[in-house]
């Protein structure tokens, strides 16, 4: 079987962010997009955390009996592709990322948690809660946010990939980055590009943080080269 490739979502997203990518990433093998626990309508009883997220994608390729897989993570799922990449080398051929913040600080999760204030999202921009509450559902689209406010709060000190972990991790990464994304910086996506052992930097031009506001066909191309080689 060819190796499969796994889709990781963002942050107080879904496996859906993938639907108008996968129809341009080919039928040569398996693709898989995931829903992490408490997302897109699954269920969670433990608090969010890079270390539980990356688990549970661990046990996925248990499940389906996959000895090593290739990843794409948008956003927060790039992070959980590194963290899995880090803590368990042999299940991860070739990582690459989109969009994904590495450089968290107390001052930056501040910052990002304080932007996922259900109150001020249901006030403020009512289109995008009742998105959430439909894309979450049957789950509670308040608790996701909350949930994932803490789980950024933790990366801030320090809960998240410790700086000496980049360098241990061997398989081939791409880091990529929305020429026009004003979430993440190219200094930190620069730094950690330069500190992975096989690592690339990748800008994709006009392209913007939102998942919806990638050209997926410019996207898929890059992954296809990227990860048929």
């Amino acid at each position: 079987m060819e190796t499969p490739l796994i889709l990781l979502h963002g942050a107080i997203g879904s496996a859906a962010q993938f639907d108008a990518l996968r129809p341009h990433l080919g039928s040569e093998r398996p693709v898989f997009a995931l829903d992490f626990p408490g997302h897109g309508g699954s269920s969670a009883d433990e608090p969010f955390s890079m270390s539980r997220f990356s688990d549970f994608v661990l046990r996925f390729l248990e499940k389906e009996k996959v000895a090593r897989a290739d990843f794409f993570g948008y956003s927060m799922g790039g992070y959980v592709a590194l963290y899995l990449a880090w803590q368990h080398p042999k299940r991860v051929r070739r990582v690459f990322t989109l969009g994904t913040k590495f450089d968290w600080t107390p001052e930056t999760a501040a910052r990002e948690s304080a932007m996922l204030s259900a109150e001020k999202i249901a006030e403020k921009v009512p289109a995008f809660a009742q998105m959430l509450a439909a894309r979450h559902a049957p789950a509670d689209w308040k608790e996701v946010l909350r949930r994932t406010a803490d789980m950024l709060r933790d990366l801030g000190t320090g809960q998240g990939l410790p700086a000496e972990a980049f360098a241990r991790i061997g398989c081939p990464v791409t880091i990529g980055l929305g020429e026009l994304d004003n979430m993440v910086t190219l200094e930190e996506s620069r730094a950690v590009a330069s500190a992975l052992p096989r690592g690339s930097l990748e800008i994709l031009t006009a392209c913007k943080h939102p998942m919806e506001q990638v050209d997926v066909v410019l996207l898929a191309e890059r992954l296809r080269f990227f990860f048929l080689r």
